[in-house]
């Protein structure tokens, strides 16, 4: 009862079908070929046209599949694996249309009823099927076009504006914590405190938090932290930001300041940034006496820090703050109750998405043996740290800081009371407990993400976009004499360009010019997308636009 058509150039699908009849489900090309002694480059070029011909013709949920000798698609599934470059390419080939893998499987000719290999010419030749693969494609989520967006928050008595810095304007307000989200992170929270609720009176506090805060950093890097102006004409009086944000904004008895003007005894202007951190409006909260001793007081949301580029380093995470007022003395006691149950929810949550126990450590800030990932050397200018909070699977036992646990005992007016604090990153809990590899992964918008996760079930994530292709550059460039090259600045002016296309920066080479003494650095750029599609000519188009704007904002000269 099929209709068939004869004669079809699988290059133009769309000169063949009429309008209402190009709305396929699924696409079919088993083992394309150019013919004869074709190379890689020409059945390269042929996929190609392919895809970009089934673009036009394909439903917006329908799949493409093709099925490629051993080793021609050049996937890690091709066993043995052939050389990248003598392979057919095809993830990056397809990702050039739109396309992403999605699954890959065997390609067995016994299963398909009516299926017969001809062989050469239709002579009596057999048609080796052995090890041929099934890949099937997917439509990518199209690029992110990111316009200036405006964000209102209130400051002082007063709302005000600011523009979202580009990097983060697919990140902001995105209300993952929000009661009817079944995102992960808002999942894992809700467990959490659900667990903290039987051993402690607990207490949400759900008043809006501002977003930014106000002047005066000690202690924390400059570089790290999101600077913001408010729009033109909107900046409130200085008695009017003292009193809306009392001792919110401020970062006290957190150690040394990094400040150059600090330094030198020069007076600070009024600034802004995003807030890096929920400390301060604990700290806020405490001092006003809207605290009740014994009871623990829950703070929740996005917090933003600038930082370089890795798979585990998020420019925007969601903090969960712990706060609780306990009697001197105790506090070591009551540390030991709260680290037992977040051990016990984690371990259960862990134990129900993928049946092996993680191994939740406390561990001594004096004597911590790992080397510190990016949330935990942040928190340590925040203040001392009394312990990390380490999580880890295999075949990492020894895992990586999700937490930090503080004691503050002058931050209540009381001879009897110490302040104890824990702070855990719920971003990095879910990419732990989820096996969620790359933290982009939880910010993507593709609606396939969120439909592993029905009614905020946590389980094993399972990635739609197997094998992401990618692309390497170099950059080479004098450093401005006499000037220290901020490298957080360089790895964020690459997130921003790329829109988080970028998954690695190395540094590959530092050379120092005789006589002139000028400074050459040169970094390898490697871009790759986790959810969708990312073509080579794309990625060169970055990496030219990023070579430009290095040299406007960053004062670098190319080499």
């Amino acid at each position: 009862g099929a209709e068939v058509v004869f004669s079809v150039d699988c290059t133009k699908l769309k000169e063949y079908f009429l309008p209402g009849k190009r709305e396929f489900d699924r696409i079919y090309f088993n083992f394309p070929h150019c013919g004869r002694k074709a190379g890689v480059v020409k059945n390269r070029e042929l996929l190609a046209c392919f895809f970009h011909s089934c673009a036009e013709v394909l439903a917006e949920q329908g799949e493409v599949h093709v099925a490629l000798c051993n080793g021609q698609g050049g996937t890690p599934a091709d066993q043995p694996r052939r050389e990248w470059h003598n392979s057919w390419q095809i993830v990056a080939v397809a990702a050039g249309a739109g396309f992403i893998l999605s699954d890959v499987h065997p390609f067995r000719a016994e299963t398909i009823h009516g299926y017969k290999c001809t062989g050469y010419r239709s002579q009596d030749k057999s048609f080796c099927v052995e090890g041929a693969l099934n890949h099937i494609f997917t439509r990518s989520t199209p690029p992110l076009c990111l316009t200036p967006m405006s964000c209102k928050t209130q400051l002082g008595s007063q709302k005000v504006s600011f523009q979202v810095p580009q990097v983060l304007a697919d990140k902001i307000n995105r209300g993952f914590l929000k009661v009817n989200s079944s995102h992960p992170v808002r999942t894992i929270k809700e467990k959490l405190s659900a667990g903290l609720s039987q051993a402690f009176p607990l207490q949400n506090i759900s008043s809006c938090l501002p977003l930014l805060h106000q002047d005066h950093l000690q202690g924390v890097c400059h570089s790290n932290i999101f600077w913001i102006a408010l729009s033109p004409g909107e900046a409130p009086s200085t008695e009017e930001t003292s009193q809306g944000l009392e001792n919110a904004v401020w970062f006290s008895h957190f150690g040394q300041d990094t400040d150059r003007s600090v330094q030198e005894g020069c007076p600070i202007p009024k600034q802004f940034y995003l807030r890096p951190s929920l400390l301060p409006h604990a700290q806020a909260i405490i001092q006003k006496g809207a605290f009740s001793p014994g009871t623990l007081h829950v703070l929740s949301g996005p917090v933003f820090r600038q930082c370089r580029i890795t798979p585990c380093s998020m420019p925007v995470f969601h903090e969960m703050l712990v706060v609780l007022a306990v009697r001197r003395g105790t506090e070591n006691s009551c540390i030991q109750m709260l680290v037992d149950n977040i051990k016990t929810t984690t371990s259960s949550l862990h134990q129900a998405v993928s049946g092996i126990k993680p191994s939740i450590s406390l561990q001594e800030a004096t004597s911590f043996g790992t080397e510190l990932n990016d949330f935990a050397a942040f928190e340590c200018q925040l203040g001392e740290i009394q312990h990390f909070i380490c999580m880890g699977t295999d075949p990492d036992p020894s895992g990586s800081c999700v937490g930090v646990i503080r004691t503050a005992p002058d931050e209540l007016k009381s001879s009897e009371l110490v302040v104890v604090s824990v702070s855990l990153n719920l971003d990095l809990l879910a990419m732990l407990l989820c096996g969620i590899s790359d933290w982009r992964m939880l910010w993507t918008s593709d609606r396939r993400f969120l439909q592993q996760f029905p009614e905020g079930e946590l389980r094993l994530f399972k990635s739609f976009s197997l094998y992401p292709p990618s692309y390497v550059h170099d950059v080479s460039f004098w450093v401005p004499d006499g000037e220290e090259f901020d490298e957080v600045a360089f790895h964020t002016l690459a997130r921003r360009v790329s829109g988080e296309m970028v998954i690695s920066i190395q540094l590959r080479d530092s050379f120092q010019q005789p006589g002139t003494g000028r400074r050459s650095l040169c970094y390898r750029v490697t871009f790759q997308s986790c959810d969708r599609a990312l073509g080579c000519r794309e990625a060169a188009e970055m990496q030219l636009r990023f070579r430009e704007e290095m040299q406007q904002h960053l004062g670098v000269t190319l080499r």
